[in-house]
């Protein structure tokens, strides 16, 4: 299993609706407010880098006044035994 998390910034005013359509995404398994820069932390988990990329762009990039997004991907060897 891949993970990725992905902080998103939105319009200001927005940030609600962002939430509740990112936690419709079904790779999408935890999406919190944050302050600062960025405006939501979302974690991702699905079989395949390539699948991730897929979600990324094509659903969470397209949610309206989603700005801009950084990925930062988890090195899978990591956290095995």
């Amino acid at each position: 299993m891949e993970i990725a998390y992905v902080l998103v910034q939105c319009k200001m005013a927005h940030e609600m609706e962002v939430l509740k359509q990112l936690l419709e995404i079904d790779l999408v398994k935890e999406a919190k407010g944050t302050f600062g820069y960025y405006d939501i932390l979302v974690k991702i988990e699905a079989e395949n880098t390539p699948v991730i990329e897929q979600a990324i762009t094509k659903k969470i990039r397209t949610i309206p006044n989603v700005t801009t997004t950084t990925t930062i991907s988890i090195i899978p060897e990591q956290g095995k035994e």
